[in-house]
């Protein structure tokens, strides 16, 4: 089910959005001081490549560092990048076909608004590490 999810997202949604993030990081690698941002954004464009599997955890080792840069993060764009996943989750929402995908649009908001301090994983190996996912679409209710 993971499989097929991911193909849908991916023609539908998932290369727009990993090519806009792309861009986005090359801008940060240009810029030269927002290199961070710019390898935040790769892995985000990664996530928004195949997101179905996937899920957003805390990282134990993120500091203070961490949370500075999400504050610029957050106001630079988080919040922009946040706003469009919103909007376009909840217009995905409106057919029954869009519901997953929607869903997946939510599902990249926390790690859109405050990517700096997390972690994207298998959600497999979230359950095995005994990680709390600060995210998940559950695929398949009955793995749970």
């Amino acid at each position: 089910m993971r499989v097929l999810l991911n193909i849908i997202w991916f023609v539908f949604a998932g290369l727009w959005l990993a090519i806009a993030y792309a861009f986005a990081a090359l801008i940060c690698f240009v810029l030269i001081i927002t290199i961070p941002f710019g390898i935040a954004a790769l892995r985000i464009a990664l996530f928004a490549l195949w997101p179905f599997g996937k899920t957003v955890v805390k990282r134990a080792d993120a500091g203070v560092a961490s949370g500075i840069g999400n504050i610029i993060w957050f106001v630079l764009c988080g919040w922009w990048l946040a706003i469009g996943h919103l909007i376009t989750g909840i217009v995905l929402c409106l057919t029954i076909i869009g519901i997953p995908l929607g869903l997946a649009n939510f599902k990249l908001i926390p790690v859109s608004l405050l990517p700096m301090g997390r972690e994207i994983v298998d959600v497999d190996r979230a359950r095995r590490l005994g990680m709390t996912a600060v995210v998940e679409v559950p695929v398949d209710p009955s793995k749970r």
